[in-house]
C-alpha cells in the first residue's frame, strides 16, 4: 500500500464514542466512585483528574457494546505512569465474559502499552480481525508496574461505521 493510500485510510478513522450503546456498556471490577464513564465519555476522560480505577485487583474487564457495525481500526489508552494499563486483550463480539472464563477464549489482538504509549498515543491494531464489530471487550490483565490497582485516564477507540445493505430497498430480481 502506497503512502498516500495508507494516510487516506487515516483520515477517515473516527472516534466511535458516539457509536456506543451506553445502556449496554459494562465494566468488572471498577470501584464504584471511579467508574468507565471517566474514561470512556466524552467530557470526563478530558479531566486528567477522573479515572477508572480497579478494585480488588490490577485487572479490568470491560463490554462496549455499539449501535451499529463498526471497524475498529486503532484504541488510544491514557493511563497513570504507575498504574496505567500494560497488557490489554481484545476480544470482538464475545457477550457474558467474566474473569473466570475470559482466558477460555483467544484475544482477536493483545497490546503490550509502553509508558509511551500509555500517555494516549493511538496504537494501530490488526485491523482484518476487526471488521464487523458489534461489540468490544477489554481486558486489562496488568498494569505498568505491578500496582495493586490499575487507573485509566481516557480510551479512545478509533475506526469506521460498516455500511449496511437496506434489504427492503432490494428489488427482486425478475426470472428470466
Amino acid at each position: 500500500m502506497s503512502g498516500e493510500s495508507a494516510s487516506a485510510i487515516q483520515r477517515n478513522q473516527v472516534d466511535l464514542v458516539d457509536f456506543i450503546d451506553w445502556t449496554g456498556v459494562e465494566c468488572l471490577n471498577q470501584t464504584s466512585t471511579q467508574a468507565y464513564a471517566n474514561a470512556l465519555k466524552k467530557g470526563y476522560r478530558e479531566d486528567d483528574g477522573l479515572n477508572l480505577e480497579s478494585d480488588a485487583d490490577e485487572q479490568l474487564l470491560i463490554y462496549i457494546p455499539f449501535t451499529q457495525v463498526i471497524k475498529l481500526h486503532s484504541i488510544a489508552i491514557k493511563g497513570l505512569e504507575e498504574e496505567g494499563p500494560k497488557t490489554v486483550k481484545l476480544y470482538t463480539n464475545k457477550e457474558h465474559m467474566g474473569f473466570s472464563n475470559v482466558s477460555d477464549y483467544a484475544p482477536n489482538d493483545t497490546i503490550i502499552l509502553s509508558s509511551e504509549d500509555n500517555k494516549g498515543k493511538p496504537v494501530a491494531l490488526k485491523y482484518v480481525k476487526f471488521q464487523n464489530v458489534r461489540s468490544l471487550t477489554i481486558f486489562i490483565e496488568d498494569n505498568q508496574s505491578d500496582c495493586e490497582t490499575t487507573k485509566v485516564q481516557k480510551i479512545v477507540l478509533y475506526g469506521t461505521t460498516v455500511e449496511t445493505t437496506d434489504m427492503k430497498g432490494l428489488k427482486k430480481m425478475e426470472d428470466h
